[in-house]
Parts: C-alpha cells; sequence; structure tokens
C-alpha cells in the first residue's frame, strides 16, 4: 500500500469510528426500557413529583364565574392540607376581609359581597411535609339588573302593633311567584298560622287569620339567595329578621258619633271625639294599620287629587302635628289646631283623614291629637265605621285585614 492510500484508508477508519463514538455520546450513558423512555429522565420526573405538595385547594366559585352569590360565593377548602394565606381583592386592588378557619381547613369573607364587582381570590396550602400549594380564580358577583330584593317592613328587632302584617316589596317583577315563596317563612312563638298573599308581581304581605298575639314574637325568613323570581334574575337575600308584637291596642273611629273609642285587650281606655270626613270627602271605612307616624309633616291637597281651578292644592298646611298614617293614598289620623275645637265630636269636616283636636307646634302633650299619637305605635289598627263610603282596598297601605281568610290565602302561590 503506498502512503496516500495508507493516509486515506486510516482517515476514513478514523471517520467510521468518530461517528460510532458521536452516536453512543448522543444516546446517553444508560439503559432505555421497553418503550424506549430514558429511565434516568423517569427517575427525574419521579424525583419532581414527589417534591410537590399533596394539599389540594378548591375554590367556589370557581374561575371565571358570573353571577355569583353574594352570601355563599368565595369559599376557599383544602384537603390534604392547611390554609396559610388566603388574599381576597376587588379587580382594582381593594382587599376584602376574611378569616381562616381554627383547623385552617377553610376560609371564607367576613363581610357581604357587592353586586356586578368582580373579585380575586389568591390561596396558599401546606401539606404534612410543608410544601406549599398555590390556587387562584377570579369571579365577578351577580348584577343588578340579574338579581332582586325584597324590601321589607317591620324592621329588625322592632315591636309593633297586633295588626302589622309583612310586607314585602320586590324590586323586580316576580314571574315564579312560587319558587320565591318557598323561600320566605314567616312564623309566630304564638304558634298561629301564617299565610301569604300576592297583591301583584311585586308585593307579597303575610299575616295570620287574626291579629297577631300580644308578646308574641314574630320571625321572618328570606332564603331567597339564587332564587330564581324571573328568567334570568334571582335572589341575593339571605337573613332572618325578628320582631315584636306589643300591647294589643284597637280603636275605633264612628264617623256617626264622631268619637274615637281607644281599646287595649278589649277593654275602652280612652274616648276621643273626632272629625272625620266630610259628606263630599267622606272617609275609607275598614281596618287600617298605622304604617308611620309623624309628630309634623306637611299635607297638602294636591298630591292626593284636592285641586282648585287653578290646579293647586285645596289645602296646603305645612305643619299638621300627630300624623300617623293609614293608608298609601293619604288617609291619616292626625292633629287638627285650625278647627274650632266645637267640631271634634259634632261634625266631619276633612277632607278624608280622621282628625283630633291639637294644638299648632305639637308641643302641648295635653291634647288628644298628642295623647293618641304617644299611646300608638306602627301596626295599631284603627277601624273606622259608618262613614257611607267604601271599604279601603287591602293593599291601598298594609290593610290585608279587610280580606277574609279564605280570600287572603286564595292568593298565595304555593
Amino acid at each position: 500500500m503506498t502512503d496516500g492510500k495508507r493516509r486515506r484508508g486510516l482517515a476514513a477508519a478514523s471517520a467510521l469510528l468518530g461517528g460510532v463514538l458521536v452516536l453512543s455520546a448522543c444516546s446517553g450513558g444508560g439503559d432505555s426500557g421497553s418503550d424506549g423512555k430514558d429511565t434516568s429522565q423517569a427517575q427525574v420526573d419521579e424525583a419532581a413529583a414527589k417534591k410537590s405538595s399533596e394539599a389540594q385547594i378548591k375554590i367556589t366559585p370557581k374561575d371565571g364565574s358570573d353571577n355569583a352569590s353574594i352570601n355563599n360565593s368565595a369559599a376557599v377548602t383544602v384537603s390534604k392540607g392547611t390554609l396559610t394565606e388566603v388574599k381576597m381583592t376587588t379587580a382594582d386592588g381593594t382587599a376584602v376581609e376574611g378569616e381562616i378557619s381554627a383547623d385552617k381547613k377553610s376560609w371564607k369573607p367576613s363581610v357581604q359581597l357587592e353586586r356586578a364587582t368582580t373579585y380575586k381570590l389568591a390561596a396558599t396550602a401546606k401539606d404534612s411535609e410543608g410544601l406549599a400549594a398555590h390556587e387562584n380564580a377570579s369571579f365577578t358577583t351577580v348584577s343588578p339588573d340579574n338579581s332582586f330584593i325584597g324590601n321589607f317592613t317591620p324592621d329588625d328587632g322592632t315591636t309593633v302593633g297586633v295588626g302589622m302584617p309583612v310586607s314585602i316589596n320586590f324590586d323586580k317583577a316576580i314571574t315564579e311567584k312560587a319558587a320565591v315563596q318557598k323561600g320566605i317563612t314567616v312564623s309566630s312563638s304564638s304558634g298561629q298560622e301564617v299565610a301569604c298573599h300576592w297583591f301583584n308581581a311585586n308585593r307579597m304581605d303575610c299575616r295570620p287569620d287574626e291579629y297577631w298575639q300580644e308578646n308574641s314574637t314574630v320571625t321572618l325568613k328570606l332564603a331567597l339567595d339564587g332564587v330564581e323570581g324571573a328568567e334570568g334574575v334571582y335572589g341575593v337575600q339571605q337573613k332572618t329578621v325578628t320582631f315584636k308584637i306589643g300591647r294589643n291596642q284597637v280603636s275605633y273611629v264612628d264617623a256617626e258619633t264622631k268619637q274615637m273609642k281607644v281599646t287595649q285587650n278589649g277593654k275602652t281606655v280612652k274616648t276621643i271625639p273626632i272629625s272625620a270626613g266630610a259628606p263630599e270627602n267622606k272617609t275609607y271605612e275598614g281596618q287600617m294599620v298605622i304604617s308611620e307616624k309623624f309628630k309634623e309633616t306637611r299635607m297638602n291637597g294636591a298630591t292626593v287629587g284636592f285641586t282648585d281651578d287653578d290646579g293647586k292644592g285645596e289645602y296646603d298646611i305645612k305643619d299638621v302635628p300627630h300624623a300617623m298614617r293609614l293608608s298609601t293614598s293619604g288617609t291619616f289620623i292626625h292633629g287638627n289646631y285650625w278647627g274650632a275645637k266645637s267640631i271634634f265630636g259634632s261634625v266631619n269636616t276633612s277632607h278624608g283623614c280622621v282628625g283630633l283636636a291639637d294644638a299648632k307646634g305639637a308641643g302641648d302633650p295635653n291634647t288628644p291629637g298628642a295623647w293618641f299619637y304617644d299611646n300608638s305605635i306602627v301596626g295599631d289598627v284603627v277601624v273606622v265605621q259608618n262613614t257611607g263610603d267604601k271599604t279601603i282596598a287591602p293593599d291601598n297601605g298594609l290593610n290585608g285585614w279587610n280580606m277574609s281568610w279564605e280570600q287572603w290565602k286564595a292568593g298565595s302561590a304555593v
């Protein structure tokens, strides 16, 4: 072999050997399994997995939810671990107060959420080995357009008269009345049966057959959170309200005798001369419940349809003393300082209200108007008789007592 041929042969052998060496270097130094996976890489993956926390965090509602509850959302729980930190903020970064449970297994906000608000949650937990796990979520609460609330009376913690119904006015028309009514319960410590009646799509009142028993306690429970009241419109309230029934006071106004008898537990405690509606402006008859009290208030005839030829109110009294509302349409029982004292007990002169002798400024406690105001509470009943006018409509004020028990129960949706 010539020197040139020998060098070419060595070069070829060297190239072949180099190819084998390169191939060996790329295939790694370990064995491959039957599935072709590198055994050393599997060991690395397994080791990494062992270093992950076993703690499993769950946030509700799920990430990206909308129309979320303002009461029951933002719950964080953990299994196989304990929570170490939870942060909740609005979209603009405002912090929301919350508290981790004593066992560190759950968290919830300590304040009610706002409607139509986007919230962000970031939670951290650790397992028994101290390894940390993290979870994040964002959701938006139900908007006012997609939710309804019921404005109710009486207020929590108040003491009211025996005629006070539970009256709920919804801010959206309710088409799913049965579903909404099932989410509302009214009960009395007296054990009286309570039924609810829908006057229209926005109002439902609840009462017993007879007046509430004195000194009893009435409980209203609203479990409306998530209840669909109309298509795409959900309830957001979840609360319990209690109020107490006071002494049993019912007053009887007789437009013929022009006298009012104030009774407690069926016994007359005071008789007061009155002046009811004039023959051309008779006072409604029926059972009326005091819904509001004003030491002084303005009464303008134009607001209830009494106007003169110029369209102005037939009367405009800016300081009517000791006024108590009996109807939505403007019927009051109130003090009267502008009429002659001789009219009370002898002639009906008003535009439909019941007037009692009183003093201007509502500062004299010795007048009949002041006495009746001081001895009346919201929810007391005033029964007006012998006026010659029609019975007041049950939904004109809190006056559902002017409907028979059978009629009342027929208005229930359940």
